[in-house]
């Protein structure tokens, strides 16, 4: 064996290897409670985490509770083509019949949302969230002026309502807890 062949293994076996949990998967769908996300510039803590999904299949929906201080937030997530990304604010209000969930919505008086789609999926929970792992969830999603959205969801007598805004997922950046 030549001297330079023996050189040029020493150098390729010295190369740091890179480690093996590197990335494994798209943030947007592996984050983890206790991981941190910066989205709009502020950072926030994930707090919980649902996945939504038809039995037998991979999941398609994922909801982030983001925690900054005392605020409360919710990144949604939905898996397609492409990731379409919102962030949202919980809002307060009641209904108390899944079957009377009206098609369109009036908010304030001043803005109204159309309903876009519905669906029954299950859902598999972490940390806090306003829902059970392995139950039912309708899941609602309305359009409104401005790019804002509004998404209604039920599991169980219990519905959380949510408003916000489509978040380009380029603009979120996940640092994983380790």
């Amino acid at each position: 064996m030549s001297i330079f062949k023996r050189v040029s293994n020493i150098l390729r076996s010295n190369k740091e290897q890179p480690p093996a949990t590197a990335s494994l998967g798209n943030p947007l769908e592996v984050a983890k409670v206790g991981d941190i996300v910066n989205v709009d510039l502020e950072e926030y803590v994930i707090s919980g985490k649902v996945t939504y999904f038809d039995r037998g299949f991979a999941p398609h929906r994922y909801a982030y509770y983001l925690q900054s201080g005392k605020n409360i937030q919710c990144l949604i997530v939905e898996k397609g083509r492409t990731y379409d990304c919102f962030l949202c604010s919980f809002i307060e209000g009641a209904l108390d019949d899944p079957n009377d969930v009206p098609t369109r919505l009036e908010l304030d008086g001043d803005v109204t949302f159309d309903l876009e789609f519905h669906r029954n999926d299950v859902s598999q929970t972490e940390g806090n969230t306003d829902f059970r792992s392995g139950d039912d969830i309708i899941f609602w999603r309305y359009f409104g002026p401005d790019q804002r959205f509004f998404f209604l969801q039920w599991q169980d007598g219990k519905f959380v309502a949510l408003e916000g805004e489509r978040t380009p997922g380029n603009q979120i950046k996940f640092l994983r807890n380790v």
